[in-house]
């Protein structure tokens, strides 16, 4: 084993000597004993990069991980930037919270010491909460920003921080890019004297978890007469048990049967190898509670609740839907909601991501009501209203889901908890099913049926062999895919002043501007579509399909079903060996 360089065994005692945290001093003093000259220079090279959803990285000594200096680095490089560049929201505050991940409480503490030393009016949650109680409770306080640790569905030994405006969204360019640059002035050897230890300022908070479950659950109390279906939770070992059954009760739904398993916060996460709901075998241990119980229905929330998964009984056993399905759901609700009632103020919008499934903007199109489909990520959907509309819906594939954006300018998986169940009750009292009213949606607009695919690149030129592959197929793209001809829209030349990228073409019009992306959208056919996109931080290119078929009967939907989840697999093959024949799939 070679021996550290003399200069970064130096850097390495330096940060040792700074960190107040005695298991990453000891995580450093054995790599130094040992001579790990490799394992010392991977946790000394670079810094998490911290974009618009804030930094995640794996927890550990060094600067490349997340640690108390990292997160001390970043409090004090936003003190700065708000003293400097927003000093009336320094005045407001700043709403501070924190998931059950394994130091999350710490990280917190040590963020909202660093900003209340630094004039700023702290607000500390009252314990691990879920990221969309943080995003509430920015407007509900009217701080000025709201900072979370969390790392949301990440492998557990990931953690992170996110920063929230004050409108309650996530940061938007460029204002990222300032607070990024504020945060990389930041020596993290020399924080500010006392940062690590001692009592800090905060103002009242105990009330906002209280205020998010009586705002969330006035919009979804139970009617008399509706059925009390009998429903299984997971929260694979995150924070969403407490606050979900809190919303339940005062809509007066009866309290979920929990995974006893995965129902209380556990940073080992002891049951799941990646809490992920989307990932396989993860929700095995809710689909046997669900058999075991006679279950009518499965919520799963991530880790810090912020995404939701659903799974239904069928005649093959119970399945997960795609979040394409469980978002024409909840925005087909959302639409009936809207007819059914009216809604003084700004017209209504509804929206998506470029990636996500177009169902949602055929029943818009079908109800008068304007969709407007956006970049990846909800620091866009939250605000695909622009001037003169009001969002009332929006969700992207990846099981985030916004269906109370009046109290929470994020995915919220507790609220969409809360439709889910009003939405399968109401049916249940006419005899019908979710995937039932997935049927009707289908025979009326169309089946649209998508998939989704990553490809993985080994080593550590794996991510600039995905992004050389990405850049040789958008100067010379395929012609045909799956039999099909190719037209292109590449969403990095779609130019300023592009708000709607409605079917995956850049149209123009009045509103917030999104900013070019790496994106490439193949539309084979008139009928299916493939969208490349690239990961910025690690070697993985996601790949998404959606193939539309209009149905003539009931009858009809089995074959339909089965020849569109043929031809986008096939697609999606076809993709991935236009792009390098060598990237291996992944989940």
């Amino acid at each position: 084993m070679a021996h550290p360089d003399s200069g970064l065994a130096a850097r390495a005692a330096a940060w040792r000597d700074a960190d107040p945290d005695p298991e990453t001093r000891a995580e450093l003093d054995g790599l130094l004993a040992g001579g790990d000259a490799a394992a010392l220079a991977e946790r000394f090279a670079g810094t998490p990069a911290f974009g618009t959803a804030g930094l995640r990285a794996a927890m550990g000594a060094g600067p490349a991980r997340m640690n108390r200096l990292v997160a001390g680095r970043v409090a004090a490089g936003l003190a700065r930037y708000i003293a400097a560049a927003d000093p009336a929201a320094g005045a407001a505050g700043i709403v501070v919270g924190y998931d059950g991940r394994a130091k999350s409480a710490v990280f917190a503490a040590d963020a909202a010491r660093i900003l209340s030393r630094a004039g700023l009016r702290v607000f500390l949650l009252p314990g691990a909460l879920p990221t969309p109680v943080l995003a509430f409770s920015v407007r509900y306080l009217r701080a000025g920003y709201g900072l979370m640790v969390t790392a949301s569905h990440n492998p557990r030994q990931d953690n992170g921080i996110k920063v929230y405006v004050r409108d309650g969204g996530q940061l938007l360019p460029p204002q990222d890019e300032a607070i990024a640059a504020a945060i990389e002035a930041v020596d993290p050897l020399r924080l500010p004297a006392g940062w690590s230890e001692g009592p800090f300022e905060s103002g009242p908070a105990g009330a906002v978890p209280a205020a998010y479950a009586a705002g969330v659950a006035s919009g979804g109390v139970r009617a008399a007469g509706t059925p009390g279906l009998t429903v299984v939770h997971t929260a694979l070992h995150g924070v969403g048990d407490a606050t979900l059954r809190a919303v339940l009760a005062a809509a007066g739904w009866p309290a979920p049967v929990p995974v006893a398993a995965q129902q209380h916060p556990d940073p080992a996460f002891p049951t799941v190898p990646y809490p992920n709901p989307e990932a396989p075998g993860v929700l095995d241990l809710a689909r046997a509670a669900a058999e075991r119980e006679g279950a009518d229905l499965v919520l799963a929330s991530d880790p810090d609740a912020d995404r939701l998964a659903v799974m239904v009984p069928t005649a093959d056993g119970w399945r997960a839907l795609t979040g394409d399905e469980l978002g024409a759901l909840l925005g087909d609700a959302a639409l009936t909601r809207l007819a059914a009632g009216f809604r003084p103020g700004p017209p209504p919008v509804v929206a998506t991501t470029v990636v996500s499934g177009s169902l949602l903007r055929r029943l818009a199109q079908a109800a008068g009501v304007r969709c407007v489909t956006t970049l990846t990520g909800f620091k866009w959907i939250a605000r695909a209203g622009g001037a003169g509309h009001a969002l009332v819906y929006g969700y992207e594939q990846a099981l985030g889901y916004a269906v109370r954006p009046d109290l929470v300018a994020d995915k919220d998986g507790i609220s969409a908890a809360l439709l889910v169940l009003e939405v399968a009750a109401g049916l249940a009292r006419e005899g019908r099913t979710l995937t039932g009213r997935l049927d009707d949606l289908a025979l009326v607009h169309g089946l649209h049926l998508t998939r989704e695919r990553s490809l993985r690149a080994d080593g550590a030129a794996g991510l600039a062999s995905l992004a050389g592959a990405v850049e040789r197929v958008r100067k010379e793209p395929p012609r045909q895919l799956a039999g099909l001809p190719v037209t292109v829209t590449d969403l990095l030349a779609a130019g300023p002043g592009v708000v709607d990228l409605a079917g995956g073409r850049a149209e123009r019009s009045p509103g917030r501007p999104v900013p070019a992306a790496d994106v490439l959208v193949w539309h084979a056919g008139d009928a299916a579509r493939v969208m490349v996109r690239p990961s910025g931080t690690e070697p993985v290119l996601k790949l998404y399909a959606e193939v539309t078929r209009a149905v003539p009967s009931r009858g009809a939907l089995p074959a339909a079903r089965a020849s569109a989840a043929d031809q986008a697999e096939r697609l999606l093959s076809a993709a991935a060996a236009a792009l390098d024949p060598r990237t291996k799939p992944v989940a």
